[in-house]
């Protein structure tokens, strides 16, 4: 089935077209004809299926036709994402597929001045992108106008939940008008997500790629028994092999994406880092450095790695292994995409043996269990016994001076650091 069977306008069709798109992934292929009818819908589809052109493209469909009989007049559509991230990677996919089309998009997201966002709404919005906090507090300064809207969509809906967003996504929707279309988009269907679709869409029609929470088919998936001292040296040996070209690395917080990175820093690798405590610029900046191949890793924590859609990731490694099957499913989706082939790497300690055990519960499949190759998996040794000795040198000190080899070519290129006690010479 090409696009053209959908009907779409000339102008979007060209931007398909550039884009270099051929035919509609299942999920736009099940979504774009009952979106285009006007039914509100609940979509569930794996990561990396394209569920943003699947609502994208039938709204500017819309669009076109309200500025064709002189209709198009104020904030006709609003989108609703979890992080800002992913609100400012909708718009630029809203730009991309309208771009032909005298239509006007703007983003409302936190991190950044807020008077800039304010002067555009001043200049006239048609489809308006948005993070539910700084929506809410234009709202409560009478900064918007929804009077004329037509369409809701809430994008990665299982994830405003986790992230507590029910009463922003509530107090939001008692603004807009009754009679709307109201679209859902989610990775995964909870008894959450099914009661947010009750309150707020009415008799939707239901599109499901795929089972509810398993990952994707197009990820090879396996597992690295390690201890938690040698996570560092593992990540490193498979960093240098050549198939790991575009990896991302997940941290469970952001203090340990920290340390992950200043490791990788330190035994140079190109790295750049994204979590909830860098600027949007520095969070925009570590996104485009790992897009444009000036990173070959991007560290990040799950908060704001949620819906972010980068083409060519090769790996997704698993630092720390996720505490629910959910976040394990978005993490491995960030590769795979688009019907591509990825991988998945999960190191697992003993102490999280038990996370391990409960995700293949949920998934129904046995994670492979790799060794690699080369590396010593060296244990931590028994704790003396009483009166003995201490050993010399323990884990902990072997596996200092194992990074400190591995980090030793930048060492080695600057400036040596005086001992401690002595001064510089």
């Amino acid at each position: 089935m090409p696009f053209s069977t959908f009907g779409l306008e000339a102008e979007i069709m060209r931007a398909i077209e550039k884009a270099g798109y051929v035919r509609p992934t299942p999920v736009q292929a099940a979504a774009i004809p009952k979106v285009m009818q006007g039914h509100d819908l609940i979509a569930i589809a794996q990561t990396g299926t394209g569920k943003t052109a699947a609502f994208v493209l039938p709204m500017l469909q819309r669009l076109s036709v309200w500025q064709r009989q002189g209709q198009l007049r104020g904030i006709k559509a609003l989108i609703l994402a979890p992080t800002r991230e992913l609100a400012v990677q909708i718009m630029d996919n809203i730009r991309a597929y309208g771009q032909h089309l005298p239509i006007r998009v703007a983003a409302i997201h936190g991190g950044v001045d807020e008077d800039a966002q304010i002067k555009a709404l001043r200049k006239g919005v048609h489809i308006l992108v948005a993070t539910p906090g700084r929506l809410l507090d234009l709202l409560g300064r009478q900064k918007l106008d929804f009077q004329p809207l037509e369409m809701l969509v809430l994008d990665e809906a299982d994830r405003m939940l986790d992230m507590g967003f029910l009463a922003d996504i509530g107090a939001i929707v008692a603004t807009l008008p009754r009679r709307r279309q109201t679209l859902m988009f989610s990775a995964t269907l909870s008894k959450e997500v099914e009661s947010l679709a009750r309150r707020f869409l009415h008799q939707p029609k239901m599109v499901q790629i795929g089972k509810r929470s398993n990952p994707a088919d197009t990820v090879v998936q396996c597992v690295y028994e390690v201890p938690t001292h040698l996570k560092n040296a593992l990540l490193l040996e498979l960093l240098r092999q050549p198939k790991f070209k575009k990896v991302l690395v997940f941290a469970r917080m952001k203090d340990g994406a920290d340390r992950i990175t200043n490791f990788l820093k330190l035994a140079q690798v190109k790295v750049a880092k994204l979590h909830s405590s860098r600027s949007q610029d520095q969070r925009l900046q570590a996104l485009q450095e790992f897009k444009d191949g000036k990173a070959q890793v991007l560290v990040a924590t799950d908060i704001v790695a949620r819906g972010i859609d980068i083409d060519g990731v090769s790996h997704v490694v698993n630092y720390d292994f996720p505490v629910n099957p959910e976040d394990y499913v978005h993490r491995i989706g960030r590769t795979g995409r688009a019907e591509a082939q990825g991988d998945a790497i999960s190191f697992v300690p003993k102490q999280d043996l038990n996370l391990l055990d409960r995700l293949e519960l949920c998934i129904g499949q046995r994670l492979e269990r790799k060794r690699l190759r080369g590396f010593d998996y060296l244990a931590p040794p028994a704790a003396p016994a009483p009166g003995d000795k201490p050993p010399r040198r323990d884990w902990r000190k072997r596996t200092r001076d194992m990074e400190a080899q591995q980090a030793a070519p930048i060492r080695a290129n600057g400036p040596r650091r005086p001992s401690p006690g002595r001064r510089p010479g």
